[in-house]
């Protein structure tokens, strides 16, 4: 079913084209191979961005620029860490880049990204990696429809009205 305007438990199709202050793509709808679709009201995407999108119909667009506190946050050094090669296994598999999840000395997990690769050790970032950036989005509106009750209840999509198993 499809719906006049944004609102929440609605799910949203938008194109878009992310720069970072100085006006470098970082990322668009073209790049990532078609509309972003995320179910509004749910905490799926920046809360400004969120708030910009309330209300909007097909069709309309507009522009948004974010400080970095208001988008991914400051860089923090802090959350950079090197760590002994001696606590990896498959250590020669890791590359440059890659993503994983450690656990912090309370427990908690967090995603860290492969920032180096030194003879010893491997360097740790924490941050996520947009952190310390201003954006700019240039955004569309390309769909709304109202989401399913599934979709609702477990607050992410369902590709074709498939049930993800929860």
């Amino acid at each position: 079913m499809s719906a006049d305007t944004v609102k929440d438990n609605h799910v949203v199709e938008i194109n878009y084209t992310l720069k970072d202050g100085e006006g470098q793509l970082i990322d668009s709808s073209d790049q990532a191979g078609g509309p972003m679709v995320y179910i509004h009201g749910h905490e799926n995407i920046l809360p400004k961005l969120e708030s910009e999108l309330a209300g909007k119909s097909v069709g309309d667009s507009f522009k948004l620029e974010l400080k970095a506190e208001d988008a991914y946050g400051e860089y923090h050094d802090q959350m950079v860490q090197t760590i002994p090669k001696t606590e990896f296994p498959d250590v020669d598999k890791i590359q440059v880049g890659m993503q994983f999840q450690v656990q912090t000395e309370s427990g908690e997990p967090i995603p860290v990204m492969v920032k180096e690769i030194q003879s010893e050790s491997i360097v740790l970032d924490g941050n996520h990696p947009l952190a310390g950036l201003d954006l700019k989005f240039d955004v569309e509106v390309a769909s709304i429809r109202v989401a399913t009750e599934d979709e609702i209840s477990h607050g992410h999509l369902h590709a074709h009205g498939e049930s993800c198993g929860h």
